[in-house]
């Protein structure tokens, strides 16, 4: 279990190469509220987005979530967790006027990528709209 990467994952990389590509600039593997011990993969403070890219396996992808045939008891309930855990920092980012995006792994890269800068861009948008 070493092995796995918990930031810098390919599909993670990926994603952030086209939107920097786009002209975005971000924090990668960052807090975005201060008080929550939660990181999220991408973080653009200013306009208030915070963007997540789970893997199937660790966040439970209805499609792709095969549950362990070794210590399934403890790995199914740690992916249990995982979910739950998501839900609660979407909430507290949300109750902060927060803006979550959460990707699969799966989802076509430049998809994912085009969301995020199209999203950034307009929140960034009402900001100025708003002062």
């Amino acid at each position: 279990m070493q092995a796995i990467r918990s930031r810098d994952t390919k599909p993670e990389k990926l994603i952030r190469r086209l939107v920097h590509a786009k002209g975005l600039r971000y924090r990668v593997a960052a807090r975005p509220l201060p008080g929550l011990r939660r990181t999220a993969d991408l973080v653009f403070r200013p306009a208030k987005v915070a963007v997540f890219i789970d893997g199937c396996y660790w966040h439970g992808c209805p499609e792709h979530y095969v549950p362990p045939k070794t210590n399934s008891g403890y790995w199914s309930e740690k992916v249990v967790r995982n979910v739950e855990r998501d839900r609660d920092t979407d909430q507290h980012l949300k109750e902060a006027g927060w803006l979550v995006l959460r990707f699969w792994e799966h989802e076509p890269s430049d998809t994912c990528a085009e969301t995020i800068a199209t999203t950034v861009r307009l929140r960034r948008a009402r900001s100025r709209v708003d002062d």
